[in-house]
Parts: C-alpha cells; sequence; structure tokens
C-alpha cells in the first residue's frame, strides 16, 4: 500500500517498516523510472506540470514531457543539470474552425474561445499514440539498458491532466500489458472534495447554481466554506456540453475513473483532514506531491521593479498581480486603480496589457505606485524585502507562492474556478481579507479594494494577519523549506508499487 500522508504512514504498525537505511539501499538498487507528463494547454497546469517533472528528473528519473510546440517553446527552461533526464516532444495542434492560428494555450484567447481549444485538443489523440507506440517500441528494443540512455526505457507511467478523457484508452493498448495513468490535479485538496466522483454525484446531484454554492454532503465543512452566486454559476455550467462535445465534468470524471492513482498539489499541512477523505471518495491512493515551489530563477535579478522595490521601506508594497488568465474586465481594471489610489499605500501592479488605466492615475500615485505592463519575475519580487502583502485573484500557485513561499498576508480578489474557495480557507485562518463583492453578480468597487488593503497593510488587524501568515508559512514549509519535497519521494515509491 502506497502512503497517502504522513498520519497513514505512522498508522501503519501492521507491517514491520524498513529502515531509513534499507530504504535508501533499495532505492539506489530500483531502476530509473520513465515518466511521460502531459498537462492541459493553460500555463496555470504546464508549469506545475513543469515543477514536478524537475524535481523527478533531479532523483535521476527520465521525464518525458508533452506539449504543443508553442506551449513549449514558452516554458521556461530546464535547469541545465537537469536537461539530460527531461525531453520535450511537441504535438502539432490541428485546426479547428474559429480558433485563432497559433492558439495553442488558454493564455491566447478569450475565455469565451477556450471551449474551441478543447476541441483541438482532442484531436492531439492520434499523435499522442504515435508517440506512445513508438516510445514502447523503443523501449522493448533496447530491453531499458542503461547505456541505451534514460530514454530508452519504455514508460512505466503517463501523468496526465483533467482534460485527457481520452488517452487512459490509448495507454491501455500499447507496452504489452498497457501503461498505468496517474491524474495530476494542480487544484487544491479541498476543489478535489468538493469535485467528487460520479457516483457521489448519481447519489447527491446538484443541477442548479443553488445547489453548487454549499460545500457538498459528503464533504463536512464550515459554512464559511462556500462558493459566492455568481461563482457557482460558473462551476454549474462545467457541466454543461462545450464545442468539444464532452462538458469539462465529463472529463474530470472519464479520466479520473480510468487512472489507478491521484495525485494533488497540495499537502496535508496545507490542507488538514482532507486526505483521507479523498481517499475514501475515490476509492484509489491519493497521493499529495507538495506544493511544488518555484526556485528563485536566475533572471530578472536588475529588472526595473526590482530596482523600484530596492528604493521602499521593508514590508511597504502591496504586489499586486491577478495572473495570466484571470477574465479581468475594463471595469476592474479602473476600480483596482483607483481603489489602490485612495488605500494610500504603496503598490507594484503587475498589469497585463492590454489594459486602460483611469486618466492621470499614474501621475497621482507616482513615488508610492508603479505599474508594470511587461513582464515581471514574481518569485524574486515576492522575495524581496520591501514586499509586505499579495494582492491575488487566489490560483493556487500564487496563492501557495506568496503564502507558503514568502509567508505573505493576503488581499484576495478571486474570479474563477476554484479561487473563491481558497479565498475563503485563506480568510478561516486568518492569513487575509478577501475585497468585498457583490453576492448575484461579482461586482466590486474602488472603495471595496481601498478598504481590504487598508485591512491587511495598516493598523492591529493587519499585524495579526501578517503574523498569522508567517507562522502557516512554517507549518506548512518548515524553516528549512524542505519538508513539502518529501511527497514527491513517496509519488516515486507509490510508482513504484503501483506498476
Amino acid at each position: 500500500m502506497c502512503p497517502l500522508h504522513p498520519i497513514a504512514r505512522a498508522e501503519q504498525t501492521a507491517e514491520p517498516q524498513p529502515t531509513m537505511a534499507a530504504d535508501k539501499e533499495q532505492q539506489e538498487e530500483a531502476p530509473a523510472l520513465h515518466v511521460v507528463v502531459f498537462p492541459w494547454l493553460a500555463f496555470g497546469h504546464l508549469i506545475p506540470f513543469l515543477e514536478l517533472s524537475k524535481r523527478l528528473a533531479a532523483q535521476g528519473h527520465a521525464v518525458t514531457f508533452v506539449s504543443t510546440p508553442r506551449n513549449i517553446a514558452r516554458l521556461p527552461p530546464v535547469p541545465a543539470e537537469l536537461s539530460g533526464h527531461v525531453r520535450m516532444v511537441d504535438l502539432p495542434l490541428s485546426a479547428v474552425e474559429g480558433l485563432p492560428e497559433g492558439a495553442e494555450s488558454t493564455a491566447d484567447l478569450p475565455p469565451e474561445k477556450v471551449e474551441l481549444l478543447k476541441a483541438a485538443f482532442d484531436g492531439l489523440a492520434a499523435p499522442f499514440a504515435e508517440f506512445l507506440a513508438a516510445a514502447c517500441a523503443a523501449g522493448d528494443r533496447s530491453g531499458g539498458e542503461e547505456q541505451s540512455g534514460p530514454f530508452a526505457r519504455r514508460p512505466d507511467w503517463i501523468v496526465l491532466d483533467f482534460a485527457h478523457y481520452w488517452l487512459c484508452p490509448i495507454a491501455d493498448q500499447h507496452c504489452s500489458f498497457g501503461v498505468p495513468c496517474a491524474m495530476f490535479l494542480i487544484f487544491t485538496a479541498t476543489a478535489t472534495a468538493y469535485m467528487g466522483p460520479r457516483q457521489q454525484h448519481i447519489s447527491h446531484p446538484r443541477v442548479t447554481p443553488e445547489d453548487f454554492v454549499p460545500m457538498p454532503r459528503w464533504f463536512p465543512s464550515p459554512p464559511s466554506l462556500a462558493f459566492r452566486r455568481h461563482e457557482a454559476a460558473a462551476i454549474a455550467a462545467a457541466s454543461e456540453l462545450n464545442a468539444s462535445g464532452v462538458s469539462d465534468t465529463e472529463r474530470i470524471w472519464r479520466a479520473e475513473e480510468r487512472c489507478r492513482l491521484l495525485v494533488v498539489r497540495s499537502s496535508p499541512e496545507a490542507e488538514p483532514r482532507v486526505f483521507p477523505l479523498l481517499a475514501d471518495l475515490f476509492r484509489k491512493p491519493v497521493l499529495p506531491a507538495g506544493l511544488l515551489l518555484p526556485e528563485i530563477a536566475g533572471g530578472g535579478g536588475d529588472h526595473g521593479a526590482l530596482r523600484w522595490l530596492d528604493e521602499q521601506p521593508p514590508r511597504s508594497v502591496a504586489y499586486v498581480a491577478l495572473g495570466s488568465e484571470a477574465p479581468v474586465t475594463a471595469e476592474n481594471v479602473r476600480e483596482l486603480a483607483i481603489g489602490l489610489e485612495l488605500s494610500g499605500e504603496r503598490f507594484l501592479w503587475a498589469l497585463r496589457p492590454p489594459a486602460v488605466l483611469p486618466e492621470g492615475f499614474e501621475q497621482r500615485v507616482a513615488g508610492r505606485g508603479v505599474v508594470w505592463t511587461g513582464w515581471v519575475p514574481q518569485v524574486r519580487v515576492l522575495a524581496h524585502g520591501a514586499v509586505g502583502a499579495f494582492l491575488t485573484h487566489c490560483g493556487w500557485g500564487s496563492t501557495a507562492e506568496g503564502l507558503f513561499g514568502f509567508g505573505h498576508p493576503l488581499v484576495m480578489l478571486p474570479f474563477v474556478a476554484d479561487q473563491g474557495l481558497i479565498a475563503r480557507m485563506m480568510a478561516e485562518r486568518g492569513v487575509g481579507v478577501e475585497v468585498a463583492r457583490r453576492e448575484e453578480d461579482g461586482w466590486f468597487g474602488r472603495e471595496d479594494v481601498a478598504a481590504a488593503v487598508r485591512r491587511v497593510m495598516v493598523g492591529e488587524e493587519g499585524k495579526v494577519i501578517a503574523v498569522n501568515a508567517r507562522r502557516l508559512r512554517e507549518e506548512v514549509v518548515g524553516d528549512d523549506g524542505c519538508r513539502q519535497e518529501r511527497y514527491v519521494d513517496e509519488l516515486v515509491e507509490c510508482f513504484r508499487r503501483h506498476s
């Protein structure tokens, strides 16, 4: 049995546990694995899959990373010391009527055209089958011998995303007895429990947006942990057919049902009590991958944003970034800008173009606020001593970087998917303040922004929130930052036992 979480390992007292020395000896004797990873075509998915790939490669395993040509070209480079263990395989994306030429990720499209990208993505089934057949044939010819190189071994596992409902049947047809699949969920464990397996929805159907507001019956939780009405409407829409002919919910269920393992980008420290529930719900091993926090990259050290931060007092700046794909409207930008102005606090805003700021805004905030519309080295910014808070859309990756990576208190402005749930989770733990929105349509105004920023940055409440954020970081990540990394070791162990 694979360890599902640290408590599970301690509770398995019926079987004698090997010593650490025996464990290490066994790992050194075991051959390196060959893992194929294939994320959905969104950078919020591509980057976590790449982080997982780098950690597997650092242990000596071979990783084949599959995506489309333009997405691979836009990924950050793999460190030189790992490049021999990570290879990129690009599959051509087929043309779909209405999908703009060159659009290969959700970042290239307005939200209403993403369903066309899913239709094009489904066209990758045939080229992926050809790739997998060739990889298995090459492994069979070489016998996986070390002198043939790390990629001569036939694939041991495929790590796929929510959208790949067609992949497991392909994997079952290749490499003699098939290639086992694991589903890597880049969402929170809480959101995974909220989604639940198909059988729970059959027993407790959810149809209307109102049905999706509270946490489901199978997930005991406080009433405060719930979606807003406007968020729930978007969640309910995921069950509707789109241009690909398959709903998002159906994609998730079909893929999950064929996978041997579920892997979640989280940990029991970050989300207490959720992992045992997931194992019961899905009736298969559910493993934490850890938070997969990025290292501070080598580039960007002389970036203008960092030079500006050098001139600011310690912990005085709110870093503002709403991700690469949040559906931010022109009105949202205007209200956020004037709200930052009204707050009176220092801020550094990484604003995604194209965006129009209120007339005269930059002149009025000159000296205490700056807007960057180009690339910003986010991890380096968050690591800077002048940053004292993070105004975020509450994507799980950004939340993990800001809060668990650097202990910053949060000003939370969620937009889509599980972001609202994350905001409520963090508010429940006292590490941030959510910008107030209108319940029915999600509208927020400048005064709502200013009030939330001041609560986090100013006064006694802000001090308490900051202390809570730093304490939670220590609990989740540890003083040396290594606590989360052990989960990849446990994942590899589980790969070996279930292959």
